[in-house]
């Protein structure tokens, strides 16, 4: 079947791995196309198989958040969901600041998880709700917060766009696929949560000034 979506879960934990992915198959438009249960699977996962989206635990060996940073650097494109039972706001932080597209509590039920890879798949980040909300209450949804979610790379290609470039010109000042721009851009978007180019380019100079 064309245009479903492919799937890793990575997990140490292989009762609950195994669960992950039986549900998930079960779903239609969804494929299971391995799993893992560290870190170095997780990387070697990514870059052989290039998944559509890698379900990811923090609490692993060799840690989840550092195979999200690895992969990401590799693979920025790729697109991973925190599947995990870390509510502490250091680990959310950290996972969005690395570029994690989602992150979901275990425990969360195969339909709602179901609709939470979908919506990463399409672009668009997840936050578990009653993470949303902690984070807004202590502060981790300012501007500045949400400016520190971007990667170096991000950072880079928003202050290009804030000088008034487009993606093919940063494209070449970065020696970089349009492509790829444009991946950091619907990532950009999405971490500063803003809907244009315009308004990013505003919160680049608004976390600047209030600094």
């Amino acid at each position: 079947m064309t245009g479903e979506i492919k799937i890793a879960v990575i997990d140490d934990h292989p009762l609950f791995r195994e669960g992950v992915s039986r549900s998930l198959a079960e779903i239609e438009g969804f494929m299971i196309v391995a799993e893992g249960g560290n870190c170095e699977d997780a990387i070697r996962i990514a870059e052989t198989l290039k998944p559509d989206v890698i379900l990811m635990d923090i609490s692993m060996p060799g840690g989840g958040l550092e195979a999200l940073r690895q992969i990401l650097q590799r693979e920025p494109e790729q697109k991973i969901v925190m599947l995990t039972v870390s509510e502490m706001n250091d680990d959310v932080t950290r996972a969005l600041d690395y570029g994690a597209m989602g992150y979901a509590l275990k425990g969360v039920g195969s339909r709602l998880l179901a609709e939470i890879i979908r919506t990463v798949s399409s672009g668009r980040t997840y936050v578990a709700p009653t993470l949303s909300a902690q984070l807004i209450s202590t502060g981790g949804n300012s501007k500045q917060a949400r400016m520190r979610r971007l990667t170096a790379r991000e950072r880079g290609v928003l202050e290009l766009v804030a000088q008034g470039l487009s993606n093919k010109h940063i494209a070449i000042r970065l020696d970089l696929h349009e492509k790829t721009i444009k991946h950091h851009m619907t990532q950009i978007l999405a971490k500063l949560e803003v809907s244009n180019r315009t308004e990013a380019a505003l919160a680049l100079r608004d976390a600047a000034n209030n600094h």
